[in-house]
């Protein structure tokens, strides 16, 4: 990766390769740990859109490529302000696997780059963290969900 302007989210996920991997292509999985709803699945060439209804977010996601249980690539976001994100998966064992999100192609000056930097490092942990809950404990943290209570704006 050339570029500084990333940001990157890893963890490590007790659970199958093909479960963790699975998990992120299938938003009936999916909307348990991050975004509300989902127009499908996600498959390469597709565009789907993803929606945080707690939030009144739609985001158009375009699959770029996806390699089954290695990759997946997407570009997301709204016209001017699309990114990169890249999961990376890696089997450590039969019931192991270490999850790696780079979030690229951040633009802006050095305060802007900053703040999607970070914001995008904290998302992508919190939807980490919530799939190992999930899948790991069969429990629904609501982390994306309650990181912005309505309280709270």
């Amino acid at each position: 990766m050339k570029s500084q302007n990333f940001a990157k989210a890893e963890m490590l996920i007790r659970k199958p390769v093909a479960m963790v991997f699975g998990a992120f292509i299938d938003p009936a999985v999916t909307t348990k740990i991050w975004f509300t709803k989902s127009s499908g699945k996600l498959e390469t060439g597709k565009t789907v859109e993803w929606v945080w209804e707690m939030y009144n977010v739609t985001v158009p996601v375009r699959v770029l490529d996806i390699a089954t249980h290695k990759k997946i690539e997407i570009e997301w976001g709204n016209q001017g302000t699309t990114t990169t994100v890249t999961w990376t998966f890696t089997a450590l064992a039969d019931d192991a696997t270490f999850v790696s999100i780079v979030n690229s192609g951040f633009k802006g000056d050095s305060d802007a780059l900053m703040a999607q930097i970070r914001d995008s490092t904290e998302g992508f942990t919190l939807v980490l963290a919530g799939l190992k809950a999930l899948l790991e404990h069969g429990i629904q943290l609501n982390l994306v969900g309650d990181r912005f209570p309505g309280e709270m704006q």
